[in-house]
């Protein structure tokens, strides 16, 4: 049985923790999956939110590690980031669904279980993912955090949807796997 992901693990360089959560299975009250893609965020990055400091908002990137940041985007889609040394975060982009898939369909509209949760906002809405989880712990309930059950083979490249570090390449995924947002390059 694959290990539990405790806090400590999050305690680390963020390009570490979002290059072993790839294979990671997460799940929100029993419904979830494999992760298999992930972006890193750090305080020097124009591209993160701690970028400037903290704020009410991003308060969560300034706590401790292994804790959800969650945060709207457009005013409309939530995000999950896991936070990991100070100012910085992995935002959680896609997962294969595995576990509740019945649910995530209901959640999604019936949507083809390759669009249920590739992407950040799709993959909150699949699990019920809300600012109500903001600040929580990821090692206690709703989360269930377990590490990789094997090795994968993860690519890099730039991430998605930024005007600031735009070709910082920090974002990991599974290569071949068909539930990413966005195919590798």
């Amino acid at each position: 049985m694959p290990e539990p992901l405790t806090r400590a693990f999050f305690d680390r360089p963020v390009l570490d923790v979002a290059r072993d959560l790839i294979g990671a299975t997460l799940l929100v009250d029993g419904v979830g999956g494999p992760l298999v893609e992930v972006e890193a965020y750090e305080p020097s990055d124009p591209a993160s939110h701690s970028f400037n400091g903290p704020t009410p908002r991003n308060a969560a990137m300034f706590g401790p590690p292994g804790h959800a940041y969650v945060y709207k985007i457009y005013g409309i889609h939530w995000c999950l980031n896991f936070v990991c040394q100070t100012g910085s975060a992995v935002l959680i982009r896609a997962l294969e669904p595995t576990h509740g898939v019945d649910l995530m369909h209901d959640r999604r509209g019936g949507v083809a279980a390759k669009q249920l949760c590739s992407g950040p906002g799709k993959l909150c809405q699949a699990l019920g993912v809300t600012i109500a989880q903001n600040g929580l712990p990821l090692d206690a309930e709703p989360f269930t955090l377990t590490a990789a059950d094997m090795v994968h083979d993860i690519g890099t490249g730039p991430r998605i949807g930024l005007t600031k570090g735009v070709e910082t390449p920090w974002r990991f995924a599974r290569r071949g796997s068909p539930y990413l947002s966005k195919p590798l390059k």
